[in-house]
């Protein structure tokens, strides 16, 4: 007796979800399944790089540095190993792609105006650091 394939009714959406996932999504779940047959000290030694660069870009939020670079890089380690990461990985560059998407739709007018605050924010700084008392150089 043959099998009989089941009917492939969302078989139209796989395919456009396997091409609107980002680059790195498609390589992470290569390596998932080569990562699990990594030795236990590696895959610990994943979890404890994954939640330093995840907790540093946390911090990152009210620190200076990059943290829409580090907490990604973060996630991305840690999706190896927990479905949890790979969830807000997955939805973090949804909304990165939402957010470029939303950026290159911006009107000539929209564009202006941003150069022009940001030239004003620009001029109104440097104007309270040369007219206010507030040393260029500390000393």
């Amino acid at each position: 007796m043959a099998a009989v394939d089941p009917p492939k009714a969302d078989s139209g959406d796989e395919p456009k979800a396997a091409l609107r996932k980002p680059k790195i999504v498609r390589r992470l779940e290569q390596q998932r399944t080569r990562h699990r047959q990594r030795h236990v000290v590696v895959r610990v030694l994943y979890i404890v790089v994954g939640f330093t660069l995840l907790l540093g870009g946390l911090g990152m939020l009210v620190l200076p540095g990059p943290a829409f670079v580090v907490i990604p890089i973060g996630l991305a380690i840690l999706s190896l190993e927990f479905a949890w990461a790979e969830g807000l990985l997955d939805r973090a560059l949804e909304q990165g792609e939402i957010a470029r998407q939303k950026a290159a739709a911006t009107t000539r007018t929209q564009r202006i105006f941003t150069a022009i605050a940001c030239a004003l924010a620009a001029a109104a700084l440097l104007a309270w650091a040369l007219l206010g008392d507030i040393p260029l150089l500390p000393v």
